[in-house]
């Protein structure tokens, strides 16, 4: 079951890690991501896991909504992340930049809003050899999280013993870049599960050092998201509120000082 109400219809099925969709939803089935996909950016890519780390649906909604989420160039999606660990790391992406989308000559934000377990979401400003600013957020079922435009990031399953699911805002035609986080094998940060299954972080020697902010998720008062009620209703109750994902460029006075 789904801890967190999305907003709309739609239940987990963590055996065959797929969503169900209610009568008046829509979605797609899911992509799924194997482990093969992911091992050059773990710290140690021989290791064994879940050979499905997490499955993905693009483009979900309510069918009532289809027409203007297209007009707006706006997307959500879900996945859902397996339970257990990849050796000593947890189960988690690889991690990718948000290429510039030809809609808005922009890279984009994105908005994660956690719907069960906890998520870890770590970020920092660049993938190059200067990494920036290191951001581990730690998220539960119901909070918010933004990645800002160009930043370089990738999603934690924080609970080895359950699985973790997600949705989120993102612009229709995102595109995903690799290039510098696999040539750094991986990102600034490894997460590593010690004896008591909590996390901690081991640095990425091919990276210069940069000091790692661990904090909890916040509200968004700038974004004028409220707390507690689903991004998806949000949308619904003003749809213009999430325009800032599919044109960030209107509010670069926020992401010149943004914080996660």
């Amino acid at each position: 079951m789904v801890t967190f109400n999305p907003g709309f219809d739609i239940a987990i099925d963590e055996d065959k890690m797929t969503f169900i969709y209610g009568d008046e939803t829509f979605g797609p089935e899911v992509e799924r991501r194997y482990l093969n996909d992911i091992r050059k950016s773990l710290r140690n890519p021989n290791t064994d896991g879940p050979e499905v780390p997490y499955a993905i649906a693009m483009d979900i909604g309510k069918k009532k909504n289809i027409s203007d989420l297209e007009e707006r160039y706006l997307l959500y999606g879900a996945v859902i992340y397996s339970k257990g660990r990849f050796g000593e790391e947890p189960v988690r992406s690889q991690g990718h930049i948000h290429s510039i989308s030809e809609s808005c000559g922009s890279s984009t934000p994105e908005v994660y809003e956690i719907w069960k377990g906890e998520a870890i979401i770590y970020m920092q400003e660049t993938a190059k050899d200067k990494p920036g600013k290191c951001y581990a957020v730690r998220t539960k079922a119901g909070e918010v999280v933004i990645v800002p435009p160009s930043w370089a990031h990738c999603t934690i399953n924080a609970n080895p013993e359950e699985t973790m699911a997600f949705g989120a805002w993102c612009i229709r035609d995102y595109g995903f870049e690799y290039e510098d986080v696999r040539s750094h094998g991986g990102l600034a940060y490894f997460p590593i599960l010690n004896k008591n299954s909590t996390i901690q972080w081991v640095s990425n020697d091919n990276y210069q050092a940069s000091p790692l902010i661990e904090k909890n998720a916040r509200a968004y008062p700038e974004f004028k998201i409220e707390k507690g009620i689903p991004i998806y209703n949000q949308y619904e109750m003003n749809h213009d509120l999430f325009t800032f994902v599919t044109n960030p460029q209107t509010v670069n006075n926020i992401w010149e000082s943004f914080e996660p």
